[in-house]
């Protein structure tokens, strides 16, 4: 199955393309290369990848900027490549939808388990179910969760949420009232393979609020914060 699961890597350096090209084909990957922001953008909006590697600093165009670009359009897994130092970039990453981040220097190694890992939890990955008797249903007011599907709606209304943050909603919807710290939600949601910081959580459960508010303001109310602990999923009833 692998032969179909396609990979773009974005990076201004052609020897760290190349050395990445190498390591995922020897999986069974396609990989396609984009060497700047621009032909990043432009090869993402025509086509549907499973992943994309994408390093932050490039001229002109820097990943930041390609990532919140390719938010606009679409929910495709994004991995950021970033150098030591750079934690701000890698927070504001977070907050414009990037899914992961891996600091370089960087084992090769690493970098393919971290996008199997991705590939793993992505509803790209996923297959999708075409039948309207999913059995994995978790149902609210305001609410559906269709888990065989990977699909979200609102009020009726499909929600596109990103791997990561369509992940975060169905952990907390599957134990409702039921409190739990940052540390737990980076363990259990990112688990053993992310190493990131508390704040990850944060973004991104402000940006999933975000998307279930355009749609419906009961569900985003749903999910809520409980001041110097963490959050939690509260069914909301009008």
């Amino acid at each position: 199955m692998n032969e179909q699961i396609s990979i773009l890597v974005v990076d201004d350096e052609d020897r760290i393309r190349r050395l990445l090209r190498m390591y995922l084909e020897r999986e069974g990957y396609t990989v396609e290369e984009a060497e700047d922001g621009e032909e990043a953008v432009e090869k993402t909006l025509a086509n549907d990848y499973h992943c994309i590697l994408l390093d932050i600093m490039m001229p002109e165009k820097d990943g930041l900027q390609v990532c919140e670009e390719i938010r606009d359009k679409k929910t495709t897994p994004i991995i950021l490549l970033t150098a030591k130092g750079e934690e701000a970039n890698r927070v504001s990453g977070f907050e414009l939808g990037a899914d992961d981040y891996i600091v370089k220097p960087f084992s090769p190694r690493e970098v393919v388990l971290r996008v199997k890992a991705i590939l793993r939890r992505s509803a790209a990955f996923s297959p999708i179910s075409t039948t309207s008797s999913s059995k994995d249903l978790v149902v609210f007011p305001h609410l559906t969760i269709d888990h065989d599907a990977h699909r979200v709606s609102a009020d009726g209304v499909e929600v596109n949420l990103t791997p990561k943050e369509y992940e975060l909603l169905y952990f907390l919807a599957k134990s409702p009232d039921k409190v739990f710290d940052r540390e737990q939600l980076l363990k259990e949601v990112w688990h053993y393979d992310f190493f990131g910081d508390l704040r990850t959580v944060d973004t991104h459960v402000k940006r999933l609020r975000e998307k279930l508010n355009r749609v419906s303001e009961n569900a985003a109310k749903m999910i809520v914060t409980v001041w110097g602990v963490g959050y939690k999923f509260e069914v909301v009833n009008e």
